[in-house]
Order: C-alpha cells, then structure tokens, then sequence
C-alpha cells in the first residue's frame, strides 16, 4: 500500500530541524501521537472489528497507522513549504488532495481486509472450532460450507421432498408420519450420522439429538444453563418480545413466577363456563346451517372447512380469558397477532446467520407497525378493564406491579399478552382441527368417545362442567395420542448458555441444541411398532405409561408448557360439545399436507361432513 505513493522517506528530512543530541522518538511515532492527541485522524486501535481480529491484524494495523502518520507529516510539511512562495500555493494544494486520496484508499483497503477477516472468523473459525469439539467426542455431521453452513442442502431436500410430497397427496394417501416431507435434510443425516448429530446454519452450530439419554438429560435438567435460542429470539422479536416463551435465565424465571398461578387447576376451574359458551355457539352456527340447508332441500350432511370456526372459537375463549368484558377488542388484537405471526414466519436467511433483523425492509416496517398498533390496544384494553377479576392480563399486570422486578409492567404485559396468543390460542386450535380430523377418520372411536361423552354429562348434548371432564378417559387418550402423532411444538429447542453435559454428551456455550418431538414420538423403540398408526388405546390406564422423555407435546423439563391444563381443558369442551350434537366423516375434497408455520398445521385445512346425532333446534 505504502509501495505505491511515489514519495521517498528522504523527503521528509529535507526540513527537519539538525538532530537533537537526545534520542527523538521515531518519526512515524511522532506523528502518530500528534495526531492522536489533535484528534485529526481516529487511531486505527479505536475500530471494534480490528479489536475482535487483533491477534492476526497486528502487524497490517501498525503498518497503516505508520503509513497514514508519515503520509500527514508530508502533506503538513510540503503545504508550509510550498505556501511560503506565490507560485506553489496551488502546487500545494494538487499535493495535498493527491497524498489525501492514496491515504483515504489505503485506509479503505485496510479496512475492506479487516472486515473480511471478521466475517471469515465469525462465520467459521469460532463456529468450526465448536464443531471440532464435538467431532472430538465422535459427533459428526454434513460437511458445512463457507459462508451458509447447510443451508443449500436443506434448500435442495426440501425442495425434492415438496415435490413428493404434492405427488402422494394427489394419490388420496393419508400417512402421519409428515418427516420426510418437513424435515427430509433431518431424516437423511440422522440415518447416516446417527441420533445425535451436527450441522451448521451460518455461524450457528446445532446439535440435533433424539437419543433418549440426551433427551431425558435435558428433560432433567433445570439448570438457567440451558435457555432459548438467542437466533430465534431476535428473528422472533415482534412476535414474542421478551416474554416467556423466548426469554431465558433470570428474566424467564420471574416471569414464570408470576404467570404460573394464573393457570393452576383451580383457575383453570373457574374458566371452564368461558369455554362452554364459546364452544356452544360454535356448536349452534353449524346446527343453523344445517337446518338451513335441510330447508332449501339439501341432504347427505353438511359439508365444511372447519379452520376458521375452530380459529374463531380458540380466539374467543381466549379474548375472554385474557380481556374479561373487552373480549370483543380482544379478538381485534388476535387478529393483527395473526397477521404478525405471518410476516414473522417468513424465512430471513440474513437475520439467521448475522442477527440483522433490525434492517427496514418491507417485512420488517409492516412487523413492526402491526408490533406498535398491538401494543396501544393492549395496554388500552388493560386500562380500560381496571381492577376486573376476570381479566387475566389485569391480574398479571397487578402481580409484576406489586413484585418489584426489572422488567416495566407495560413490557411485561405486552409481549406475554403476544405469548399467551402464540400459547393458547393457535396451538389449540390447529390440536383441535387434527383431532377432529383423526376421529372423522376412525369411526369407531368416534362413537366410542361419544358414548363416553353422553354418559359423563348426563344426556345427549349435556353441556360439561369441570367435574365431568375429568371423567372423560377415552377423550383424554384421542387427545394425548393425537398430540403425538401432530405435536404443536415439532422441535424442542434449547441454547446452552454456558457449557453443559447431556447424556455424556459435552455442549459447547452457544450451541442450538434441537429435540425432534416428531422423530421421538414416532421411534418404534419407544412406542412399539405400530408408532405411526393412531391408537389411542396406547395411553389406557392398563398399558404402561411412556416414560416422560418419550412424550414432549408440551416441552419437557423446567420448561414444561405451564398452561397445559388450561388447553386441555379447552379442547375437551369443545370436542364433547361437538361429538354429542354430530357424526364427522372426512370430505372427498380433504388434502392431507402438513405444513410448516411454525407450528405444524394442515396446509389446506380441514373439509368435514357433518350429520346431526341429535334433533337440531327448531330454527
């Protein structure tokens, strides 16, 4: 870089005063410190980049700070030389922007290098030494690439598994093992590298572990060692915020302390009418198209997709529960979170391997409007509501008011208020749609639930209480069986914040340490060799029960969803009310096609027949 400036060091002695008998520091130190202390040109240690690589930019980083200080000497001393006369005046001056300009493009060369070598460091020295400590330990994996890990091979196995994918649906085949069609890079790595195996996305590293000796270690473990993917939590951001569901150590703790009580059974007790009346207008929309299609002379059941009413009726228990008497503005807060859910889960490989979310591009304007227009209405609502009882969100607010913590209650409210809709109310509604879809499926344990039903609450159509939904054995076993077959949540992930041990297995601090709940529920080892058929007498209270690792529809461990008593009974109510009013078989026109949107749901939904079991309301 110095090479290429014509200016030879003899220059710059021609008007240097004779030497002192003293020893002068060097003339590249001279001015260097001169300059530092004028404050002319920022000294090159001061860039955060060439902090992080200064173990191999030493030795560039003195060079151009020398270069740059004997290059300012010389343009200071030819500018006093020259301006002492008329004639040189502009002379000078070309002299001045010429040095200024070679100095400025070394400078950028410089600083092009030192960028290169940072991206290069941060996308694979620091993670190829992570991923050579779990070599060591007999972990292996696909081979990454510079700079997107395994990215490519994923784009490619997934392409050619949506292709099979369409092919199989078209043929009318109805198979619940959807792994191959979701995660083909998955199922073609862990039968070649074994159960536990890693791979990269960008600079992240992942541990990808279904062996159950990891999986019940990190069941086990409730350690604030383990937290939520720092990747996922800043991609995430608009959606989650900092509550719960993405949030980790400390922070997570306090909020989990303070949400807990909220969902205990006896809460949950009192919140069991919300959900019968909401499930019971469900119930009577579809008896009045019925009746009105039996009065315009139409027969042979009713034919519908059931999404958006299971949606609505999700919606409404929760708008009830979490908003009291404003439930109506509630369901207007949903509906944006919904819309929000959408532009998050849009893949955004640039956030994935940088954490650059905060650039303003079309999606993230349009996330964080909707983010801001969420948060007015919520804390209006909590406004508005007081000091309501049965409002869920005042309740907690009034709890992180009185318990002194660092978190501002308003944040606190806001992005708990977005995790709650996440949680309760998009989970159970995609559980309830495949449940549905499985008893259409299999009549035979469609009457045998329903009889159950009609004898727990006393007559047909009965409304159920608290009380009888504890006696629903059989509807509890299709439940829990469909959430094996169709978990909400397909990977339980973790972060090791620290370095930890799991099943003998050593984790580095920053690797992405993801359980696939589909892979453990389906493995024959540990459900027996019809594990991807539905069979929901596997729970009987006869049979021995799976051990916990073997069964994740609601996380594992510390983490464990804290208001899974609330979604069961949720889904109870609604799958009584509407198993004792019709007879379900699946339309012609239903698609089987999982999908991935951050929760597994069916791409095209669910179309049913209904037929009344009962005699329908006059209308």
């Amino acid at each position: 870089m110095g090479g290429s400036i014509a200016l030879p060091a003899p220059d710059i002695w021609r008007n240097e005063r004779p030497p002192r008998s003293t020893p002068r520091p060097g003339i590249y130190e001279r001015a260097r410190l001169r300059d530092a202390r004028s404050n002319s040109i920022p000294s090159p240690h001061d860039s955060p980049a060439v902090a992080v690589c200064a173990h191999t930019l030493t030795h560039i980083d003195r060079y151009v700070a020398a270069t740059a200080s004997y290059y300012v000497v010389v343009v200071r001393r030819k500018r006093r030389t020259y301006c002492r006369s008329r004639e040189g005046g502009e002379r000078g001056s070309e002299m001045e922007v010429e040095v200024a300009a070679k100095v400025a493009a070394g400078l950028c060369c410089v600083g092009a290098i030192t960028l290169a070598l940072y991206l290069y460091h941060a996308l694979w020295l620091a993670p190829e030494r992570v991923r050579a400590a779990l070599r060591e330990q007999g972990i292996a994996g696909p081979r990454p690439s510079f700079p997107y890990g395994n990215r490519a091979e994923m784009r490619q196995a997934a392409a050619d598994a949506k292709q099979a994918a369409a092919a199989a649906s078209q043929r009318g085949s109805i198979v619940h093992d959807y792994r191959p069609a979701l995660f083909p890079h998955y199922e073609r790595w862990r039968k070649e590298y074994g159960p536990v195996f890693t791979y990269s996305i960008g600079n992240m590293v992942f541990l990808h572990a279904s062996r159950a000796d990891v999986v019940r270690n990190l069941g086990l473990c409730v350690s604030l060692d383990l937290g939520k993917s720092s990747y996922m939590k800043v991609t995430h951001r608009p959606l989650f915020g900092d509550g719960i569901l993405k949030s980790s150590g400390e922070a997570w703790a306090y909020q989990r302390r303070l949400i807990a009580p909220e969902f205990f059974p006896d809460k949950v007790r009192g919140m069991v009418d919300l959900m019968v009346g909401s499930a019971t207008a469900l119930v009577e929309s579809w008896e009045d198209r019925i009746i009105s299609r039996d009065n315009n002379g139409g027969g042979g059941g009713l034919e519908l997709k059931i999404d958006d009413d299971i949606r609505a009726y999700s919606a409404d228990v929760i708008s009830r529960t979490c908003f009291g008497s404003s439930y109506v503005k509630g369901k207007e807060i949903f509906a944006m979170i919904r819309e929000l859910q959408k532009t998050v889960s849009k893949p955004n490989l640039l956030a994935e391997m940088t954490g650059l979310s905060s650039l303003p591009t079309r999606a993230n304007r349009a996330a964080w409007r909707l983010n801001r227009q969420v948060s007015r209405l919520v804390l209006d609502v909590v406004r508005e509501s007081g000091n309501d009882d049965r409002n869920l969100l005042s309740a907690m607010l009034r709890s992180a008011a009185s318990s002194g913590g660092s978190v501002a209650a308003e944040d606190f409210i806001v992005d708990n208020c977005k995790n709650i809709y996440f949680a309760g109310y998009e989970t159970t509604a995609v559980t309830a749609a495949w449940c549905l879809m499985l008893l259409a499926l299999h009549p035979e344990w469609q009457c045998r639930v329903r009889e159950e039903v009609r004898h727990a609450c006393a007559g047909a159509g009965a409304a159920p209480d608290f009380t009888s939904l504890q006696r629903m054995k059989k509807l509890t076993m299709v439940i829990q069986e469909t959430l094996r077959l169709y978990p909400a949540g397909s990977v339980l992930s973790r972060q090791a914040l620290r370095g930890v041990t799991l099943g003998g297995v050593r984790v580095p601090a920053g690797v992405n340490i993801y359980v696939p709940v589909s892979t453990v529920h389906l493995d024959p080892a540990l459900w027996g060799a019809d594990a991807r058929e539905f069979h929901p007498d596997r729970f009987a209270g006869a049979r021995a029960p799976p051990p916990p690792h073997a069964y994740l529809p609601f996380g594992a461990g510390a983490r464990t969803c804290l208001g899974q008593s609330f979604a069961m009974a949720e889904l109870k109510v609604l799958l009584a009310l509407v198993l004792s009013k019709f007879e379900l078989s699946l339309s012609p026109a239903y698609v089987h096609s999982p999908a991935l949107r951050l929760i597994v749901e069916p791409e095209h939904g669910v179309r049913l027949v209904l037929k009344s079991v009962v005699e329908p309301r006059s209308s």
